[in-house]
Order: structure tokens, then C-alpha cells, then sequence
């Protein structure tokens, strides 16, 4: 009879647990399905939901342990191996990880590249993880509640505007959502004191804080105006919006999603009041949400997975018209929206838009990404790298002081999914390498151009690093990478057909945002001729002058880099002075250019030295002609070729 009790209340509790599953009540179904569990072995079926549940509400540990148990059924399905990959990788696991994603694409195809995109991030992420940190980051004490959510803060006024799931009133538990067991989320505010220790958080006013979720808030400066999310349930048509926030009030109509929409409020006599819907909202057909508002209050960027989207959801911005209404949103381009999830902007005091992506490649989860430009027009995408990203969560940054100091939200020391705030310090500054590689090219009037190279394999090396990057500029000539201020890196560019190129990157610590480097790349063709710039001599003689002694440097580095080739040096004159006070004179001068070669360490064996005189002008001022100076200076030119 107790063996027949013991049965009756697994069934039971199954039967509960299920009913909530199926309702998006994950945390409700996993205390049912504990006490299901206890009483009897769970099924595949009940195996695969308890790893989804756990995957569902963010326990990456738990989830880790039954998808280990779920890639073992017989007929798993295959993206058991995906979410498996992903729980491992959360975890720090990288080489479990790696063996999991490519199990997937191999069991599913379709997905093959997307696992080796996916193992190349994890190898990143092992780099990183390996990489001196450049930032601290702590726990922001006085904030954080445990066992509850605390995420995106935002400046407000003197403090800053959160959100959290800790619930408003004394009896909190009266209002639990079942996804995550916890309340509603709701917005709140706190305040530094004199000695910068945070002040209790206070729930911001009912007017505000509806019924159901309230988060992610961005206020204008002045203080005077509120933009945040609200969620909004509605019967399911299209596309459920994955976003982390997106959440059900009553879950037990499956038939019903939920979408985000963005409202804003004005503050009159100090309260807050007129709450009114964003012009774009549309719970019917998608969700937005996550408004940040720029430094001018001109515009205001948010996350959609509205028409037009290139992911399943997407950064957009919309312009404040002439008239204080919000101008047709316009999606911020392929730089920053993938086919992942970009959500959470943020828009900095000097205009740089930082958001979270599972999109670009990053150590796992959400990652917390930074671009330069502006609107539509971005470039230079750059992971914030660890400690400010994690193998879990991180996103909902916020800077108190730009490129300095900030906070962010993490789920990365959670054991049960819930988010804290963290603050952070930034140790090393960031830069974006902007290489661009080019081909030398003469144009009909002989004179030097340079055209963008597209396809040019680069290793980048950083000073007194033993590693290197290895990357390949785009269709355009063009490569974005991540740099530190206060580091040289050196960059080594080749490509078949050409020489190969050097540079040298040295990065101030007053560096701007963006570091150019060019690589100069000429065909490897004999006797093709190119000619050296800025190689001038004082008048009548042959001296290496220090500007000339520059361009030749950059030839010793061309002859290093490729030691098989012969070049001849040549040099060449304007047609004033005699035929063969001409000649005596460029012979000299390709001799002193040879001559400072070799004792820059080439052997002299590889040089020619040729002096041509005034035999081959490149245009028509000869003898008794009339021309400018900049026409003669075209024709005094020092040259080599691949002998």
C-alpha cells in the first residue's frame, strides 16, 4: 500500500509538474518534478523537460547535468548536443563544449557551419579568458538582493534606475510569476551617498510600476522624462519574442505570448505622470523594448524584432522630428544586427553605442559589445572581452564616467539564474585597430595611387606577446580589431602575387577611439617599378637627407620581409642641366640609396644601383620647355624593380 501511495504521488506530482511545463512556468514545474523524481526514475520524456526547465530559467549547472543525460536517450533530439554545448561552455567547460557543437552540426547538417562558427568563439573565449584582465568588476554592494534579479541600471538624476524582480510589497509571494518563481519585475531607483555607499533601493511610484513586468528604463538628462518596458500579453499570431525579459503574466493560457512594449512618463511637480505608449508600438504583430535614450535626447535607440529585422530581434533607432514626435524607426544596419539576438543599447555621454548580442562571436550567453559611428552608420563592432564579459550572461551596461568606469549585469556567479549588478573599474583602455590594406598602382600621368586590396591574410602580433591574431581584410581592403591603448602591435600582411608588407602600430595613451594602419602591398612582378615617395635630394647633390632616410627605411623592411627578391635602384632627373651632368648626378644618387640599404644590413649582392639621368621623363618637359616645379619634381623620382 505505501508502494502504491509512493507511485500515485510521483504521478501526481508529474501530472502538476507537466501542467506547469506546458504553461512556461519552468520554476513551479521543477519543484514538482524534484518530488516526482524522488519517488520514481524520470522518463525520457520527463528527462528532456527537466533539462529544458533548467535551461529555461538560466541554472546552467543543473541544465549541464540532465542535458548529459538527455544526448544519451535513445532518439535525443539533436539539439539536445546544442543546448548541451551551450550549458558546458557557460560553465567553463570549453573543450566539452567544443566536442558537444560539433556533434550537433554533424547530427544536423544544416547547422555544420554554425557549430564551426561556434567552436572558433569557444577557442576565442579560452584566449580571452587567458588574456590579462582589463577591467575589475564587483559585485556592486547595496544593490543586489540574493536569490532575485537585479539588472540594467541606467543613470537617474544623482543615482540610478534598475530593474528587479524583489518584489514591491511586504507580501511578495501573493504575485509570483511561474517562470521564474519570483515576482513580477519592477522598476527601482537608488542613490549614492557622500562616501559613494549605496542608499536602500526604493520602488519607483505606482504610476510607473504597473501590474505586470516594468523594466529597462533610460530617463533624459534633465530628469524630466522616463522611457521603459512594460510587457503586454496577447494571443500568439506570429513569431514568440525570446527575449530574456519577455514573460507571461498568466501562463496558463499557452494560447497567449507576451511582447514588450516602451512607454514614457513625464515628471510634473515632482511625480510622475502622463504615461503614454511609444508611437511604434504593435503587441499584434512585435515586440519593442529596451529604449536608450542618447546623451542630447534626440534619439532614442531600442531592441524589435519588428518587419525588417535581420535577427530574432534587433537594434533600432528612431529621430526626434521638429515637432517632439519620434521620426519612422530605422534598423542600425548589419555592422550591429545579426541573425541572433541583439538587445539592451545603451548610448554613452560621447555618443558610443554599446549593446548585448548572442549574435558576435563571445565567451557565451549574452555579450557586451561597443561600436563607433553613429545611427545606421557603425563600424569597428568590439567585444568588451573578460572580466566585463563572461561564459554566462552579461549585458545592461552603463558608464558613470565614459571609457572609465561603470556597472553592468551578469548572471555569471548565479547558481540559480538570477542577474546582479556589477561594478567596474577599466584597467586597460580599449582601441579599434582599423587596418586597411591597399595596392600600390601608378595612374596614366605615372603618378602613385592605392586602391583597397581585399583578401590580405594579416598577423598581428602584440609587443612582448608570444601569440598572434591571424585576419583577413574584407571585399573593401578594410579589417576592425581590438587594440589597447599604450601597446604597439606589429602587423605582417601577405598575399600570393605580392610582396609581402610590414608596419608597426604604436598606440599612445592619449589614442583616440580608432588607430588607422595602412599595408602598402606591390605586385611581385619583374621589372614592374615602383616608385619610392618622398625620396629628395638637396639641390645638385646626393645625400640620404632624414625625410629620404624615412621612405628608405620601409624598403629595408620590404627586402627583410621577402628575401628572395633582387631589386635595381634607379634614379631619375629633370631635364635642366646637361645630358651628362644629369647622368653623373643619378648615379650618384642611386649609389648613396644602395649604399644606405646595405648598411641597413641588406646584403649588396641583392642591390643594383642605376642611374637613368634625365632619359626618361615621365612627361613632356624637356629640354627648353616650360613647366611648373611640381611638373619637374614628377620626373626627379627614385625608383626600384624586381630584378
Amino acid at each position: 500500500m505505501l508502494s502504491f501511495g509512493s507511485v500515485a504521488q510521483a504521478q501526481s506530482d508529474l501530472r502538476k509538474a507537466n501542467k506547469h511545463f506546458d504553461n512556461y512556468a519552468y520554476a513551479l514545474a521543477l519543484e514538482n518534478y524534484k518530488s516526482a523524481i524522488a519517488k520514481r526514475e524520470p522518463s525520457a520524456e520527463t528527462t528532456q523537460r527537466i533539462a529544458d526547465a533548467y535551461r529555461m530559467t538560466r541554472q546552467t549547472h543543473q541544465a549541464e547535468q540532465w542535458y548529459a543525460k538527455a544526448v544519451q536517450l535513445p532518439g535525443s533530439n539533436p539539439m539536445n548536443h546544442y543546448y548541451y554545448a551551450e550549458a558546458l561552455r557557460s560553465n567553463g567547460k570549453y573543450a566539452e563544449a567544443k566536442e558537444e557543437y560539433m556533434k550537433w552540426g554533424e547530427a544536423m547538417p544544416e547547422n555544420a557551419e554554425n557549430a564551426q562558427k561556434l567552436v572558433a568563439a569557444t577557442d576565442q573565449t579560452i584566449k580571452w579568458m587567458q588574456q590579462e584582465p582589463t577591467a575589475e568588476v564587483q559585485t556592486l554592494a547595496g544593490v543586489n538582493v540574493g536569490g532575485f534579479s537585479d539588472f540594467s541600471p541606467a543613470p537617474f538624476g544623482k543615482g540610478i534606475i534598475f530593474t528587479s524582480d524583489r518584489g514591491i510589497s511586504a507580501d511578495a509571494k501573493a504575485d509570483v510569476y511561474g517562470w521564474t518563481g519570483r515576482p513580477y519585475l519592477q522598476l527601482f531607483t537608488a542613490e549614492p551617498d557622500a562616501q559613494g555607499n549605496w542608499g536602500a533601493p526604493t520602488a519607483l511610484q505606482d504610476v510607473v510600476n504597473s501590474e505586470y513586468h516594468n523594466a529597462t528604463a533610460s530617463a533624459a538628462t534633465d530628469g524630466q522624462m522616463l522611457y521603459f518596458t512594460r510587457t503586454h500579453m496577447v494571443r500568439q499570431r506570429n513569431n514568440v519574442n525570446p527575449d530574456p525579459t519577455s514573460w507571461v503574466k498568466e501562463a496558463e493560457k499557452p494560447e497567449h505570448i507576451n511582447r514588450l512594449e516602451i512607454f514614457s512618463a513625464q515628471k510634473v511637480d515632482g511625480n510622475w505622470s502622463n504615461i503614454q505608449p511609444f508611437a511604434y508600438n504593435n503587441v499584434t504583430e512585435y515586440s519593442v523594448g529596451h529604449p536608450a535614450l542618447s546623451a542630447d535626447g534626440q534619439i532614442l535607440y531600442f531592441a524589435s524584432d519588428m518587419a525588417g529585422s535581420l535577427g530574432d530581434t534587433d537594434i533600432f533607432y528612431t529621430t526626434r522630428q521638429a515637432d517632439g514626435s519620434w521620426g519612422t524607426p530605422v534598423n542600425a544596419g548589419a555592422t550591429i544586427n545579426t541573425p541572433g539576438r541583439e538587445s539592451f543599447p545603451y548610448v554613452d555621454a560621447d555618443g558610443k553605442l554599446y549593446f548585448a548580442s548572442d549574435g558576435h562571436a563571445g565567451m557565451g550567453g549574452l555579450d557586451i559589445f561597443a561600436a563607433l559611428g553613429q545611427h545606421g552608420n557603425w563600424s569597428g563592432v568590439r567585444n568588451m572581452g573578460n572580466p566585463i564579459n563572461s561564459p554566462k550572461n552579461d549585458y545592461g551596461i552603463m558608464f558613470t564616467e565614459p571609457g572609465e568606469s561603470g556597472m553592468l549585469s551578469s548572471n555569471r556567479d548565479s547558481d540559480n539564474g538570477t542577474e546582479d549588478i556589477y561594478s567596474f573599474k577599466v584597467l586597460k583602455k580599449p582601441v579599434v585597430l582599423a587596418i586597411s590594406t591597399l595596392e600600390r598602382k601608378q595612374n596614366d600621368k605615372k603618378k602613385n595611387i592605392e586602391v583597397p586590396l581585399p583578401q590580405v591574410k594579416v598577423v598581428v602580433t602584440q609587443e612582448s606577446k608570444a601569440d598572434s591574431a591571424v585576419v583577413i581584410s574584407d571585399e573593401k581592403g578594410k579589417y576592425f580589431m581590438d587594440g589597447f591603448k599604450g601597446t604597439n602591435y606589429s602587423l605582417l600582411g601577405t598575399k600570393d602575387g605580392y610582396l609581402t608588407q610590414q608596419a608597426l602600430a604604436k598606440i599612445p595613451e592619449t589614442a583616440g577611439d580608432t588607430i588607422q594602419v595602412a599595408l602598402v602591398f606591390d605586385k611581385n612582378e619583374l621589372d614592374r617599378v615602383i616608385v619610392l615617395e618622398n625620396i629628395y635630394y638637396d639641390l645638385d647633390k646626393w645625400d640620404i637627407r632624414p625625410d629620404a632616410a624615412t621612405e628608405l627605411d620601409k624598403l629595408v623592411t620590404v627586402l627583410q620581409n621577402n628575401p628572395k627578391i633582387k631589386i635595381e635602384m634607379s634614379s631619375h632627373t629633370d631635364s635642366r642641366e646637361s645630358q651628362n651632368y644629369n647622368q653623373l648626378l643619378s648615379e650618384r644618387r642611386a649609389s648613396a640609396a644602395v649604399d644606405y640599404l646595405v648598411s641597413k644590413g641588406i646584403d649588396k649582392r641583392r642591390l643594383t644601383a642605376k642611374g637613368y639621368g634625365k632619359t626618361r621623363l615621365v612627361n613632356g618637359c624637356g629640354d627648353n620647355v616650360e613647366c611648373s616645379e611640381e611638373q619637374h619634381q614628377q620626373n626627379r623620382r627614385t625608383e626600384f624593380k624586381i630584378k
